[in-house]
């Protein structure tokens, strides 16, 4: 079976990087197109940036890295420093990236992509804001239904919020982006916070990481020992969630998740509620179903597939 295709939209962020690495490290499952960069957990030239040092840290400086939107669709940036640090990539020490950045626009590469492979056959996997998507879609409609799927990081229904108290991030960050894509009509599978928070990086899963013995191995347990601070502090749990690489794992193995096909609604004009994943988890309403959320992940089957895959590289 051929390679699924899919293009990585990512704002990194440690577990964006991870997230990045699993799939450079899985050529037979996954064909990386292309990694477009867009403002999120830090602003975009880290971003852009930061993905290129990724691509270099797993020895594939021939991955494509595009830069997109530096600013949400409507509203100013709101970025994570505070959990990432100030470059997003904080634990680690890294080079700078010699491979260099596409000249082309990332909504442009998002298009054209869509455009030129056969229908069907390209899936994305945002992990950050979803302007670059969204700001595609706009522009070219007629690529949703050349959409294979959009299997994206974001949202909650019970966990319901990190970055307010009922908003997830990449969703507040862009929220009239985030509505654009969930009503376009693509198949969405979405990797929300009562996943990601049962993906936690203990000192045992973090030491398996780190007894690789690889540039990778270490890189990746410093990312962890540098960000589960402030996850420890806040919610009290064992270690780091790793939000974004249950999108990469979802495409390798998705029996690992379990979810329901729901509708999905995204707030856009409430204060107090803006960015909110509006989760019909229990069909209490008629509107139809728009998105596959998924509620548990085997995660012992995650780390095992993660730490399997990281030696590889």
């Amino acid at each position: 079976m051929a390679p699924r295709k899919i293009i990585i939209d990512t704002d990194p962020g440690q577990d964006d990087a991870v997230a990045i690495l699993l799939a450079l490290a899985s050529p037979d499952d996954l064909d990386v197109l292309g990694i477009t960069a867009v403002a999120g957990n830090v602003p975009l030239p880290l971003t852009q940036k930061n993905a290129r040092i990724v691509c270099e840290l797993a020895g594939k400086p021939d991955t494509r890295v595009f830069a997109g939107c530096d600013a949400p669709i409507a509203r100013k940036l709101v970025t994570a420093e505070h959990v990432h640090g100030k470059t997003g990539l904080d634990g680690p020490t890294l080079p700078d990236p010699t491979m260099p950045l596409e000249e082309q626009h990332a909504v442009d590469f998002i298009i054209d992509t869509l455009r030129s492979e056969p229908e069907g056959t390209v899936t994305l996997c945002p992990l950050g804001p979803l302007t670059n998507i969204a700001t595609a879609l706009t522009r070219a409609p007629d690529i949703a239904n050349r959409i294979q799927e959009i299997v994206l990081m974001g949202g909650a229904y019970f966990e319901v919020g990190n970055i307010t108290p009922a908003a997830e991030f990449n969703i507040y960050v862009d929220p009239e982006a985030a509505k654009i894509v969930f009503d376009c009509g693509a198949p969405i599978t979405v990797m929300t916070l009562d996943v990601t928070h049962k993906a936690l990086v203990t000192k045992q899963r973090n030491d398996a990481f780190r007894a690789l013995g690889t540039p990778v191995g270490i890189a990746v347990a410093e990312m962890t020992d540098f960000f589960e601070r402030f996850d420890k502090e806040k919610y009290g749990s064992a270690g780091a969630p790793l939000h974004d690489p249950c999108v990469t794992a979802y495409l390798i193995k998705p029996e690992l998740f379990t979810g329901r096909h729901i509708n999905v609604e995204i707030e856009t004009g409430s204060e107090l509620t803006l960015g909110m994943t509006v989760a019909d988890w229990w069909r209490v309403t008629d509107r139809p179903p728009n998105a596959t959320f998924m509620g548990d992940i085997d995660a012992d089957g995650f780390f095992a597939l993660l730490t399997d895959r990281l030696a590889r590289l």
